[in-house]
């Protein structure tokens, strides 16, 4: 399924259930942070090593993947409310990243370039 389909989906998601009224900027963004907030948690107290190790855990990468799934649902309904078209959101906000981290001053580097001693 693409974006248009899913976007879709969760909006008869949400007209079937009445939900749309529930469903403003700001309770979507509140929502987003708390679901980003839980998937956080799953990583909060593991090690680096741990943190990657994790794909191997098949009970926990499932919790994984369903906070990530909660993310994205919320995501997609508030840009579908906001009528952002993601996608091409997406595609601007690389090609700006792209020009404030040019490769040679940026690779191998994970100091943000804002905070880099000129």
């Amino acid at each position: 399924m693409n974006l248009t389909g899913i976007k879709n989906r969760l909006a008869h998601f949400a007209a079937e259930r009445n939900w749309d009224q529930f469903h403003s900027p700001k309770n979507l963004s509140m929502g987003l942070a708390a679901e980003a907030a839980e998937l956080l948690e799953i990583f909060q107290w593991l090690t680096e090593k741990q943190s990657c190790e994790i794909i191997g855990d098949e009970k926990e990468m499932q919790h994984v993947r369903d906070e990530m799934a909660d993310v994205f649902i919320y995501l997609v309904r508030l840009a579908d409310k906001l009528n952002v078209d993601i996608e091409e959101a997406v595609m601007e906000k690389i090609e700006l990243n792209e020009s404030r981290y040019p490769v040679e001053l940026s690779r191998g580097n994970s100091t943000k370039y804002s905070r880099r001693q000129k």
